[in-house]
């Protein structure tokens, strides 16, 4: 397909995709453990979104992360290269380029580090973006091993690929990831139920970011010279899919915060980092207020904490989370992936 070479007019791209929460196994999805004894994760898609624009006809190459600040002008696509300043968007620019200049503006509704797959779901909608700049269409399950490859191969980033499946498909799923496949299975979890499992769910952004590399490192580390700690702690949280699955179908949130909890403490005993002295304040606050189960979204180690308790005690839950020095997120269910679609552009900047 094309890639609207010799376009006269601005054309404008939007594209969406949504972060998520995961419930249970995170980290069985990074494919050091998923290749060689099966990963297994179930997570939910937000209405808490990374938005992409894409203009083209500029002249040269620019890109604007405007929850970052972060902005890079470059003259062309050979002048593309990683230095640790947007280095996601250069990276899906050298996957899909395009002819000429683009103009790649992204924003995110979610704090910087929050552990709730923002860096996935920007991959998702970058090169969804970039996609239909090239008139060219992907299935959203390719979106998502297009994002996982343009983390893991063209970057060379430690990670899972449950947030791109996430941000690709929207909705409630468990997800098994083997060495040749990834199984998905939708979960039935409708538009009344999801909207209860909100009025049972906080999530608390701790306020510290979550930058998980050196924890990353020590645990696969310790995994890979079969470390008894870290090895049964990941078939503990694996095999929580199930039953994690099964409470989510059965709108059964007081057994889910009980796997919830379990994977919690499977979690915990990867790394001694995990756990921030800070999350663990916020945690005893909001446990103590009523929380029945807590645990930290992503790879932990800062970020957000999720929490489920009775919409009775929600609101003292929130403010203990609060007191303790969190900041609690508006979240609602996603049942939509990723969305991209045109509109005229206006002038590029000149």
């Amino acid at each position: 397909m094309g890639d609207r070479e010799g376009a006269q007019k601005a054309i404008r791209v939007r594209a969406t995709a949504p972060m998520r929460v995961d419930f249970v196994g995170g980290w069985t999805d990074v494919p050091i453990y998923a290749d060689d004894q099966g990963g297994a994760v179930v997570n939910a898609a937000i209405e808490r979104r990374v938005r992409v624009e894409c203009l083209l006809g500029d002249s040269r190459i620019r890109l604007h992360a405007e929850d970052l600040g972060h902005r890079v002008t470059l003259p062309s696509s050979r002048h593309l290269t990683y230095d640790g300043t947007l280095d996601l968007h250069k990276a899906a620019l050298n996957m899909l380029p395009v002819t000429g200049g683009i103009e790649v503006l992204t924003r995110s509704d979610a704090p910087g580090g929050s552990g709730l797959g923002a860096s996935g779901a920007l991959d998702v909608a970058l090169l969804a973006g970039l996609a239909h700049c090239r008139e060219e269409h992907f299935t959203p399950e390719e979106l998502a091993e297009l994002g996982f490859q343009l983390e893991a191969r063209e970057l060379g980033l430690l990670g899972g690929r449950q947030d791109q499946y996430a941000a690709a498909l929207g909705g409630f799923h468990l997800y098994e990831f083997g060495r040749s496949a990834v199984g998905v299975r939708p979960l039935s979890v409708d538009g009344a139920t999801a909207e209860d499992l909100a009025r049972h769910l906080v999530v608390a952004y701790t306020g510290h970011s979550h930058f998980s590399s050196a924890t990353h490192e020590r645990v696969w580390r310790a995994f890979r010279a079969r470390d008894p700690s870290v090895v049964e702690a990941l078939q503990a949280m694996r095999e929580l899919a199930d039953p994690a699955a099964d409470a989510l179908e059965a709108a059964d949130w007081r057994r889910l915060a009980e796997v919830v909890d379990a994977n919690w403490c499977a979690q915990q005993r990867l790394d001694p980092t995990i756990a921030t002295e800070g999350m663990h304040g916020i945690e005893h606050a909001m446990r103590r207020a009523g929380a029945w189960g807590v645990k930290a979204t992503g790879a932990g180690a800062g970020g957000c904490l999720i929490a489920l308790c009775g919409p009775s005690s929600r609101r003292s839950v929130v403010s203990a989370a609060e007191e303790a020095g969190a900041d609690v997120l508006d979240v609602g269910f996603a049942s939509e992936g990723v969305r991209v679609w045109e509109e005229p552009g206006a002038a590029p900047n000149a």
